[in-house]
C-alpha cells in the first residue's frame, strides 16, 4: 500500500508543478496533497508543523492567485473589464501555443477588456494589461517555486527513507 501511495504521490506533485502554470490545474493543492500521501506512506517523516506551514503557504498561494490579477490590473487603473479579459484570453492562450499563448494572451485579453471598458484611454488599457500580465507572471512563479519545493521534500524524504533501510 505504501508503494501506491508513493506512486500517487508523485504524480501528484507533478500534475502540480504543470498545474502551476495550466490555470485547469490547482498546481500548489495538488501538490501538497502529494506531500500528504508521502506523510501517509511512512516515508515521509515530516513534522506536524513542517504540514501545517506548507498547508498555509499553499492555501495563501491559491486564494492570492484568484485575487492578484484583479488587484493588480486595478493597482495599474485598469477595471473589472480588464481582470475579465485577462482571464477569457488566459484560457484562449492555453490551446494556442502553450504557454507562451497564455502569456500573450494574458496581456491582449486585459487590453482588449480595458479598451471595450475604455476606448478612449489607449494608454490606459495599456498599463491595466502590464498590470495583468505582471500578476500571472507573478502567480504562476510563486506556484511554481511552492509546488517545486513540496516535490524536492517529497524525493529528499523518501530518498532518505530509502538509504536508511
Amino acid at each position: 500500500m505504501g508503494i501506491a501511495l508513493i506512486i500517487l504521490a508523485f504524480v501528484l506533485l507533478i500534475i502540480g508543478i504543470a498545474g502551476a502554470v495550466v490555470p485547469a490545474l490547482p498546481g500548489p493543492p495538488l501538490s501538497f496533497i502529494g506531500l500528504l500521501l508521502v506523510q501517509w506512506s511512512g516515508y515521509g517523516g515530516f513534522a506536524p508543523a513542517f504540514l501545517w506551514v506548507w498547508a498555509g503557504i499553499t492555501l495563501f498561494i491559491t486564494v492570492m492567485d484568484y485575487i492578484l490579477p484583479a488587484l493588480l490590473a486595478r493597482r495599474f487603473g485598469g477595471s473589472r473589464f480588464a481582470a475579465i479579459g485577462s482571464f477569457v484570453g488566459l484560457v484562449i492562450g492555453i490551446f494556442f501555443f502553450a504557454p507562451w499563448g497564455m502569456i500573450v494572451g494574458t496581456f491582449l485579453g486585459a487590453l482588449a477588456g480595458e479598451l471595450i471598458h475604455n476606448r478612449e484611454n489607449k494608454a490606459q488599457a495599456f498599463k491595466a494589461a502590464w498590470g495583468a500580465l505582471l500578476a500571472f507572471i507573478a502567480g504562476a512563479g510563486a506556484k511554481l517555486i511552492a509546488s517545486s519545493i513540496m516535490l524536492f521534500y517529497a524525493v529528499k524524504a523518501v530518498v532518505n527513507f530509502a538509504s536508511n533501510l
